[in-house]
């Protein structure tokens, strides 16, 4: 009797011994899981953290443009605050040759637009020698796309006076009447163009300068304000500047004439937030900016 209340004696002190070791193996196990649990729930907090802090972090992008695209611009701008509302815009608008000086002599920019293919080269280690000639080195190559195409057209002031119709009809007027034609410096790239159309017909610059038949303007706006003002003739400005000043042209001027007017667009290797510059490039590209550019004459290079 004594032996068997011995045995379950010892069978009872047994099962408690098993039961206080189950006990202990759970509750350090499900305190395990709970400070994984916790710092699990930390980790995923601070990336949390950081993701906002990065998505709220401000940020200012230097644009310089060419004069032609102020008004464009500065409505896509309003456009990107949806999509980017933490960017900042800063534009800078003038003629191609001054933009390409001031990024030159160390001004602060971020994405450069010019309204020719010669100021974006001088500028490009990658462009021919001929071009760049002092081998400057500021443009993101990866970045240089050809972002938009425009023409040059031929506006009049209001009720055209002087009967100009078309650019033969310049020309003519240019070489046998007195008229005076408003163009851009040689310097900018819509006074280029104009030179082209000028040697396209034969006619010489610098004797119809002489005899006070050309004036110049030192970006293309300073051109439609002569045209609209009715200080001159006429003015030779691209279609999107006569749509801003409300000038109907008169002519447009063929691909053989003065070729293909190409906007190419880069960000700058001197970039203080090349990131951010390169997807507002990009946007620039798609469809909400481009239907903006195309509503004032513009076109997607095809």
């Amino acid at each position: 009797m004594k032996k068997q209340l011995s045995l379950a004696l010892i069978a009872a002190l047994t099962a408690m011994s098993l039961a206080a070791c189950g006990g202990s193996s759970s509750t350090e196990t499900t305190a395990a899981a709970t400070e994984a649990e916790t710092e699990a729930e930390a980790g995923e907090s601070e990336a949390e953290k950081e993701a906002e802090a990065d998505a709220g972090e401000e940020t200012e992008l230097i644009i310089f443009a060419a004069a032609s695209m102020t008004e464009t611009l500065t409505e896509i701008a309003d456009l990107y605050k949806e999509v980017a509302p933490n960017v900042t815009l800063t534009f800078n608008f003038d003629s191609s040759g001054t933009l390409k000086t001031q990024i030159q002599e160390g001004a602060d920019c971020d994405i450069f637009i010019s309204a020719g293919q010669k100021q974006m080269n001088q500028l490009d280690k990658d462009a021919s020698a001929e071009v760049n000639t002092e081998g400057l080195d500021f443009v993101d190559g990866a970045t240089r796309i050809d972002l938009l195409e425009n023409k040059v057209t031929l506006c009049t002031p209001e009720g055209n006076p002087a009967g100009i119709e078309k650019f033969d009809d310049l020309a003519d007027k240019l070489a046998n009447d007195d008229i005076l034609l408003a163009m851009g410096n040689s310097d900018v790239p819509v006074g280029q163009y104009t030179q082209k159309i000028l040697e396209y017909y034969g006619l010489d610059e610098e004797e119809l300068a002489a005899a006070g038949k050309i004036t110049y303007g030192t970006n293309v706006k300073e051109v439609t304000t002569q045209v609209t003002e009715a200080s001159v003739d006429c003015g030779v400005v691209y279609c999107t500047d006569a749509y801003s000043a409300g000038l109907t042209p008169v002519d447009y001027a063929t691909a053989e004439m003065c070729g293909q007017i190409i906007y190419p667009a880069a960000v700058l290797n001197v970039s203080a937030s090349p990131e951010a510059a390169a997807a507002f490039l990009s946007y620039l590209t798609e469809a909400d900016a481009m239907a903006v550019f195309e509503s004032v004459g513009f076109s997607a290079v095809e």
